[in-house]
């Protein structure tokens, strides 16, 4: 999802009739307020978020929204699907509709997911280059050794993409689960991770994204706002 930003001369004119030429002349009389505060400069941008005024009359008041929840096996990461429940419609909450999702769980895959309306935020959180950690716990079919540690740092190369993964960290927990730290999230990458030592992961489970942990008091189904040091910390 992009961020919608315009250019506050462009955004009243969209949003009044007025022209961009005559723009001028409101914000040179002060008649437009940007988050409470007197506009005046035509190249003041201004996003999806910003409360926006003219003559008192409220032309924009979005609310950015941030929202963990415990994904629950056999719901899809989805905002519609014909066959099986959404995380939508897990939400109660008029605005769930304009939410999306950041980083998408598989159908049995539980754990931390996190909506919001805030483009920008999002694509924070899940574009390779900001080396955000996303923190998996696995439960395998097979026992696990110490050859794994290192298969995971170094990356595996999968053919049929043509791609390298990105190095991802194993911690051990016992002879048949370990804890994994992906920068990035391909396509069932920690189950073809693990099809290369034939090992199958019968057990997925997503704990973190960046600073966020997923609620311990949360039931699986369940979610709650983010405070605002989960949102600035993420």
């Amino acid at each position: 999802m992009q961020s919608k930003r315009s250019r506050i001369d462009r955004f009243i004119s969209a949003n009044t009739g007025v022209s961009k030429k005559n723009v001028r002349t409101l914000l040179a009389k002060g008649l437009v307020k940007v988050d409470g505060v007197i506009a005046r400069d035509i190249d003041q941008i201004i996003d999806e978020f910003s409360h926006v005024t003219f003559e008192d009359k409220v032309l924009q008041a979005n609310k950015a929204c941030y929202v963990m929840l415990y994904k629950p096996v056999g719901v899809v990461s989805a905002t519609i699907d014909d066959k099986h429940k959404t995380v939508i419609d897990l939400l109660d909450r008029a605005d769930k509709h304009s939410l999306h999702i950041v980083g998408r769980l598989d159908l049995n895959t539980s754990g931390l997911l996190l909506l919001t309306n805030d483009g920008r935020w999002s694509k924070k959180l899940m574009s390779p280059e900001h080396k955000v950690g996303k923190l998996y716990r696995v439960s395998l079919q097979n026992p696990i050794d110490d050859s794994y540690i290192a298969a995971f740092a170094n990356g595996m190369y999968f053919e049929y993409e043509d791609i390298t993964t990105l190095p991802a960290k194993l911690e051990i927990v016992d002879e048949y689960t370990a804890l994994v730290t992906l920068m990035e999230g391909r396509y069932h990458q920690i189950k073809r991770m693990f099809g290369r030592f034939r090992n199958p992961v019968v057990g997925l489970h997503r704990l973190s994204v960046g600073a966020i942990t997923l609620d311990e008091k949360l039931l699986p189904g369940e979610s709650r706002e983010l405070t605002v040091d989960e949102v600035l910390n993420a």
